[in-house]
C-alpha cells in the first residue's frame, strides 16, 4: 500500500497519509498541535516525536522505530550539536514508513494542556503524622559506652517522652555529622531538630533549630497528574502543580493501558516509570515554585483509580482487565517514597488511600474523605467524572459504589474537533434558538465570541465544550432525541452542512474549521448513557427513584455547567440548583489524609463498609444504557426543565416528529 495509518496520541487523531510524508505535515493535516518555528529545516527542534512502540490493539498496529525513516545527517548534526533525547526524532524531517502511533510530547506541545485540578479551599484540622521536635543531646564521654544515637532517643524521652523510637538508616548515616554542626547550646550538648513519624520512627535530623516540614498530595489520574505541596505545620498549600500523565502514549484510557501491557508483557515496568517519572517532575516543580528545599518534604500522599493504584506501585494491571477484576491489594499502603523514586527526603514516607474494588478506587476513597457522605443524613450522589466514572450513592447508613465506562470523549478524544483543555479551546457554548448562530468562550480568554474584545486563537473543543455545544444543539432544536442531526435545517442556516450521508453543525467557521459531526453526537451519546446508567443502577439497588443533591467531582465535572448536564442526560433528574461542583475531590481528599493522621483511620474504616455495584454484570444496566442513549433520556425534557432553562418550541419538536424526521422511539422503561 502507498499509504500509512498514522495515530497521534494525546491528541487520538489518526489518518491514512502517503508513506513518505514527514511527521509534521502529517499533524498539520490532522490539525495535531505539535511546534516548529524554523519553518522545518530541522534547526528549532520545537517538533520532537517519539515512535510508541509496542502492540497497540486498539489501532490494530504493532509499532518499532522503522515505522519512521531512518535518522536523517539534519537529525545527526542536531543530536550532535544540541542533543537529541533517547527515542526522540525531528517531526519536520521524519518520514513516515509503515503504520505508526506517534507521540507528540508537552515541550513539543505550542498550547499546553491547562490542568485545573487546583487545591479547593477548605478547611481542615491539622494533625500531621510527622512532627518536629527540638533535643538537646548530650556530648559523649570519654569512658561512656552509649553512642550518639542511643544519646538522641534518651533525648526524645526526656523532653518529649517519645518512647520504643526506632531511627532510619539515613538518619543515622548522616546524625554524628549533623550533631557536631549543631550549635552549642552548652558545653555539654547539642540542639538538633527531628522528624519523628508516627511516634514510631526518626526520619530526619537537622542541626539546631529548624520548623519547615512540608508534604504533598498526589492525585495520580489517568488523564493528569496534579500536586498540592502543603505546610504541614499549618496546612497552607504553597504550591499547586499538574501535567498530563505521560502514560496516555500508550491508551487514552485504562483498558486501552491494560491491553497494552497484555499485548506487550513486562511493559508494565515502563508504565511505572513514565508516571513516576512525572511524579518526580512535579516534585521538583512544586519546590522550586514554592521557594523550597525539597529534602523538607517529608511525607506525601497518593490516591489514583486501581489501574493508575497498581502502575504506580509496579504491580501488573493485567487482572484489572477481565471480570472478576481482582486487586492485588486493597488496603492502604504505607512505604517509603523513595522506592516510588520521589526526589524528597530520603526519610519521607508515602501513605496510598485504600482502594474499594474492581475499578472503584484510591480516588474514590479521596472522594468519600473529601465529601464525607458518611457523616451525612441527606442522601448524596457523587460523580467523579473522567474516563472511567467512579459513582457513590449514600449517607451514614448505607453507601454504595460503582464504576462506568464512559471512555475518553468528555476529555475531548474520539471527537473529531475534540482537545483537551488548552489556550484556544473552545469551553463554553451558546446556540441561539432562532438564528442557531453560535457564541463561544475559549479557555485563555475571557470575553466571548461575539464580544469586541475577543482575539483568541481557536483551535478546538474541550470536554465542558463538548458537553454544552451537544446541549445547546438539543434546545435549538438541531438535535432530535434521538441525536439525529436534522437535515431539513440546512436549508434555514449555513450551519447546518451535508456531511456524506449525514449532517454536521458548523460550531466555528473560521480557521481552522469546527464541525461537529454526527460522529461526535454519537460518541458523547455513548459516554454519557454509560454515566447515567451507572447512576440509575446505583438508585435502583438503594431503593430511590431520585435523589435530591448531586456533586460532580473531578476537573472536567468541576467545569460542567448543571443545567447543560441535565439537558444532556449526565446525571439522573434533579432540580438543577442541587447540582453542584465538588472540584478536585480526590485530591482535597488526598490532602485531608496528609494533614490529618485520624482521617486515615476514618476512611480505612469507611471504605470496608461500601456496597460495590459491578455494572458489567447487572442485568439492568444494558437497559438502563439503552434508555439512556436519549437526549436527555427516556423522560419528557419538559415535565423536569421547561420551567428552568429555555427549551424550544415544543410545537416545533414534534412537527419534525410528525413528518418522521425527529427520532426512532427507545424501548420503555420496564417495571
Amino acid at each position: 500500500m502507498s499509504e500509512a495509518l498514522v495515530v497521534f496520541t494525546p491528541s487520538g487523531r489518526r489518518a491514512r497519509v502517503e508513506r513518505g510524508t514527514t511527521v509534521l505535515d502529517a499533524a498539520r493535516r490532522l490539525g495535531v498541535d505539535l511546534d516548529s518555528t524554523c519553518g522545518g529545516r530541522g534547526i528549532c527542534g520545537r517538533c520532537q516525536v517519539s515512535v510508541a512502540e509496542g502492540e497497540h490493539a486498539k489501532h490494530g498496529i504493532t509499532c518499532t522505530g522503522d515505522a519512521l525513516t531512518s535518522p536523517t545527517a539534519t537529525e545527526l548534526d542536531y543530536a550532535a550539536d544540541k542533543g537529541l533525547g533517547r527515542g526522540r526524532r525531528l517531526g519536520c524531517v521524519a518520514r513516515v514508513a509503515d503504520d505508526v502511533v506517534i507521540d507528540v510530547p508537552p515541550e513539543s506541545q505550542v498550547y499546553r494542556q491547562v490542568v485545573r485540578k487546583e487545591a479547593d479551599a477548605r478547611a481542615i484540622a491539622v494533625d500531621p503524622v510527622v512532627r518536629l521536635h527540638v533535643v538537646e543531646v548530650e556530648e559523649p564521654q570519654l569512658g561512656s559506652s552509649r553512642s550518639d544515637a542511643a544519646r538522641l532517643l534518651e533525648a526524645l524521652e526526656r523532653e518529649w517522652s517519645l518512647r520504643n523510637l526506632q531511627i532510619d538508616i539515613d538518619v543515622l548515616r548522616s546524625l554524628q555529622r549533623v550533631l557536631r554542626a549543631s550549635a552549642t547550646v552548652s558545653p555539654t550538648r547539642r540542639q538538633v531538630t527531628v522528624a519523628v513519624h508516627d511516634a514510631d520512627a526518626v526520619t530526619a535530623v537537622w542541626p539546631g533549630f529548624h520548623d519547615v516540614a512540608l508534604g504533598i498530595a498526589f492525585d495520580v489520574g489517568s488523564t493528569t497528574v496534579a500536586g498540592h505541596l502543603c505546610d504541614l505545620r499549618t496546612g497552607e498549600v504553597l504550591a499547586s502543580a499538574g501535567a498530563m500523565n505521560p502514560q496516555i502514549r500508550f491508551g487514552e484510557d485504562l483498558m486501552s493501558r491494560v491491553s497494552y501491557v497484555m499485548l506487550n508483557p513486562g511493559s508494565e515496568k515502563e508504565l511505572t516509570r513514565a508516571v513516576r517519572g512525572c511524579l518526580a517532575k512535579l516534585t521538583a516543580e512544586l519546590c522550586r515554585d514554592a521557594g523550597v528545599d525539597r529534602t523538607d518534604v517529608l511525607e506525601v500522599t497518593f490516591v489514583g483509580n486501581p489501574v493508575m493504584h497498581h502502575l504506580l506501585l509496579g504491580i501488573d494491571p493485567t487482572e484489572l482487565g477481565g471480570a472478576p477484576f481482582a486487586l492485588a491489594v486493597d488496603d492502604a499502603l504505607r512505604l517509603r517514597a523513595s522506592e516510588l523514586g520521589l526526589p524528597v527526603n530520603p526519610g519521607a514516607r508515602a501513605y496510598v488511600l485504600p482502594c474499594i474494588a474492581g475499578h472503584v478506587g484510591a480516588d474514590t476513597a479521596g472522594v468519600i474523605l473529601a465529601e464525607g457522605p458518611h457523616l451525612s443524613d441527606e442522601v448524596t450522589l457523587l460523580v467523579d467524572v473522567g474516563t472511567n466514572a467512579e459513582i457513590v450513592l449514600g449517607n451514614r447508613d448505607r453507601l454504595l459504589a460503582a464504576s462506568s465506562p464512559t471512555g475518553p470523549a468528555f476529555e475531548g478524544a474520539q471527537i473529531s474537533c475534540g482537545q483537551r483543555a488548552a489556550p484556544g479551546a473552545i469551553e463554553r457554548v451558546r446556540i441561539d434558538p432562532e438564528t442557531l448562530e453560535p457564541r463561544v468562550k475559549v479557555v485563555g480568554c475571557e470575553a466571548w465570541s461575539d464580544d469586541p474584545g475577543f482575539d483568541a486563537r481557536v483551535t478546538g473543543v474541550c470536554g465542558s465544550g463538548i458537553v454544552e455545544v451537544v446541549a445547546e444543539l438539543h434546545l435549538a432544536g438541531v438535535l432530535a432525541t434521538d441525536g439525529t442531526i436534522d437535515g431539513s435545517l440546512a436549508e434555514r442556516t449555513p450551519r447546518v452542512v451535508a456531511d456524506g450521508r449525514t449532517f454536521s453543525y458548523v460550531l466555528w467557521d473560521g480557521e481552522p474549521e469546527l464541525l461537529i459531526t454526527q460522529n461526535d453526537v454519537r460518541q458523547i451519546q455513548l459516554a454519557k448513557a454509560a454515566l447515567h446508567a451507572g447512576c440509575r443502577l446505583l438508585l435502583d439497588r438503594y431503593g430511590l427513584e431520585r435523589v435530591d443533591r448531586v456533586r460532580l467531582a473531578g476537573a472536567f465535572g468541576a467545569h460542567i455547567d448543571p443545567v447543560h448536564a441535565l439537558v444532556l442526560g449526565l446525571v439522573p433528574d434533579c432540580d438543577p440548583s442541587g447540582v453542584t461542583s465538588a472540584g478536585n475531590a480526590a485530591g482535597t481528599g488526598a490532602r485531608v489524609a496528609l494533614l490529618n493522621r485520624a482521617a486515615r483511620a476514618e476512611i480505612e474504616g469507611v471504605v470496608r463498609t461500601v456496597e460495590k455495584v459491578e455494572t458489567a454484570v447487572e442485568p439492568r444496566f444494558q437497559e438502563h444504557f439503552v434508555n439512556a442513549m436519549a437526549i436527555p433520556h427516556d423522560t419528557d425534557p419538559y415535565d423536569r426543565l421547561g420551567a428552568v432553562v429555555a427549551l424550544p418550541p415544543r410545537r416545533s419538536i414534534e412537527a419534525r416528529e410528525r413528518t418522521g424526521r425527529r427520532r426512532r422511539r427507545v424501548p420503555e422503561r420496564r417495571s
